[in-house]
């Protein structure tokens, strides 16, 4: 694992992703981050990321629907 320390505004690079990582805000415990990369590079929260993998293991299907079947929130 890397471990870097960034200020507000600072960023850290992905190359082989094509992604930027910018710290947008430092507020108590919470750190806002700022992604930007190209479309085909899927990016999601690990919580989300799982419920992809639990649906693909059920019944495999295309990213794009896995993606949004995982993005909804139940009621």
């Amino acid at each position: 694992m890397l471990v870097l320390s960034r200020k507000v505004g600072e960023e850290f690079v992905v190359p082989q992703c094509e992604l930027v990582v910018t710290v947008l805000e430092i507020r108590g415990d919470k750190v806002r981050l700022g992604i930007s990369g190209p479309r085909r590079v899927e990016v999601h929260r690990r919580e989300v990321w799982e419920r992809i993998e639990a649906l693909r293991a059920v019944a495999p299907v295309p990213v794009s629907e896995a993606t949004a079947a995982a993005d909804r929130r139940p009621e």
